[in-house]
Parts: structure tokens; sequence; C-alpha cells
């Protein structure tokens, strides 16, 4: 379900946020998101680098659609994004490489060794309530770290204008700890 989600999201060409911030606003090349999966809760991204001129519209829209994903998904775009993942899922298996690190998941998550073969119908099974269970429940915005880089010059106060949250602004060596 997560691996939909983020496809509709943010995962692929298709998803609302690239088709958002690069093919109806041109704020960017590409924006993406994804979750990084691991034993313990891992982290989840979304990250596109923007026009300096355009930072504060891009996040606008990146909070919208992060604020969005927790509604309903249409009939088209949830085809679209198990159909993207489904079609893509033999690549996966296209080198040696591919293959032991997908060997390596099973034996890392203790996924049963039936997860390869029925990988492709779980998820063309995945539901629009699921994927709207899954955004309500690990995209919540409002909860979310956003870290901007750039001239601050620029950016900064189109970014305060927005309140979205309380800003603190880093030089480098403070945000690395140095």
């Amino acid at each position: 379900t997560l691996e939909v989600l983020n496809t509709l999201l943010g995962g692929s060409f298709a998803s609302r946020l690239n088709q958002n911030l690069r093919e109806e606003h041109q704020y960017t090349y590409g924006a993406a998101s994804r979750f990084d999966m691991r034993l313990s809760p891992g982290s989840f991204v979304a990250a596109a680098g923007v026009q300096t001129d355009k930072t504060s519209e891009a996040l606008q829209e990146f909070v919208k659609e992060l604020t969005a994903i927790s509604g309903p998904a249409t009939a088209e775009e949830l085809s679209r994004a198990r159909n993207y993942l489904a079609l893509g899922f033999p690549a996966d298996f296209e080198t040696s490489g591919d293959l032991s690190r997908r060997i390596e998941e099973l034996l890392i998550y203790g996924l049963p060794d039936s997860y390869v073969e029925q990988y492709v119908g779980n998820i063309q099974r995945v539901t629009p309530a699921a994927v709207r269970a899954a955004a309500t429940k690990y995209i919540r915005p409002s909860t979310f770290a956003v870290v901007v880089v750039g001239d601050r010059r620029q950016i900064e106060a189109g970014i305060r204008a927005l309140k979205i949250a309380p800003v603190t602004v880093l030089t480098v060596s403070e945000a690395l700890g140095s």
C-alpha cells in the first residue's frame, strides 16, 4: 500500500507532485517523494530543486499536495500507480545484483518465499480506502520538518509569508553540527 501511495504522490513521472510542480507550474525539472524502508521506522522525503524565484510558491504547492493525498484518489490515478509498479516489477530482476538485492530484502524483512510471486497481485489489490488510510497515518504535513536550501536574501521573506511553521535559519556549519 505504501508503494502505491508513494507512486501516486511522488514516485513516478505521472505523480501528483511532479505533475503539479513540473508540468503545471514549471517550478522544477522534477519533484519526487519516497519512503525509506527499514526494520524500524524510516523517513519520508518529498523534494525538488526549484527555481529560486519560485521557492515559496513551490513550497506552497508541496504542502497542498501533501495535504490532499489524504483525500480520495481517482480510479484512474490508482490504476496508473498500480500498473506502473506491476509493469516495472520484472526490471527488479534484470541483473544478478538486482536478484541479490531482492533476496536480501526477503531475508532482512522476514518476508515469505511467496512474496515475489504474489507481489503483482498484491499491488493490484490495493484499494482506494487502503491508500487513503496509509496517507492519513504516514503523511502528516503538520509534523514534517521542512528544509529549504537557497539564497536567503531571495527566499526567506516569501517562506515566512506562507506562515506554514516557525522558520529557523541555520548556516551550513550549524546544520552539520560543526
